[in-house]
């Protein structure tokens, strides 16, 4: 879910007018405990690096403040498209084209442990696995298959396989009524564990 909402502050997507995020700079994006930044110094992350593609000096980037969206991410291609400078976010790809990326993408963390959240939660599904890809980066509306294990009264009771979830991701950001504590950063997109407090 923190990929779909990378591809879609790209400031390739933006100029080409096929985001949902269009024209949205400086307003509500999310719940307000959603803070998201691309940050390629941090030590060791497996997305760090001293500089972009085009070769310009690295930088923090915050892209989400408190559910507000503060900045797209672009090269230097697509920031003139957007009159704008580079955010310092261009990538190379194996033939040697640029295009805008992320570097380390993080949902940060928030202060309830994973345990707690589903102790708190008295009836949902914990979402461990997803399929499919059902997103429309335009309209913003999601849908994908997905398995875990249904919760009842704050405990985990049965295995659940074989069921879709779906919400447009603008609502299902601004629904987001937990965030854990217990970000791994093994890979470049991370996040806790989130709560989204209703979806079909």
């Amino acid at each position: 879910i923190l990929g779909l909402l990378a591809g879609s502050v790209m400031g390739s997507g933006i100029w080409r007018k096929s985001s949902y995020l269009m024209g949205r700079e400086g307003t509500r994006i999310a719940s307000e405990l959603v803070d998201v930044v691309d940050d390629p110094l941090l030590p060791r992350a497996p997305g760090s690096r001293p500089f972009d593609g085009e070769g310009l000096a690295s930088r923090r980037n915050v892209v989400v403040e408190k559910g507000i969206l503060r900045t797209y991410l672009c090269d230097s291609y697509s920031a003139r498209k957007l009159s704008r400078e580079s955010t310092a976010s261009a990538s190379r790809g194996g033939g040697g084209g640029v295009g805008a990326s992320t570097s380390n993408f993080i949902l940060s963390p928030g202060a309830d442990s994973n345990d707690a959240i589903v102790r708190g939660t008295k009836r949902g599904l914990y979402v461990l696995d997803m399929m499919g890809f059902g997103f429309n980066a335009v309209t913003g509306d999601f849908s994908r298959g997905a398995s875990g294990f249904w919760i009842e009264n704050g405990e985990l009771t049965f295995p659940v396989s074989e069921v879709t979830i779906s919400l447009n991701i603008d609502e299902l950001w601004q629904r987001v009524d937990a965030v854990g504590s217990d970000l791994d950063l093994r890979t470049a997109t991370a996040a806790p564990t989130l709560r989204v407090g209703r979806m079909t």
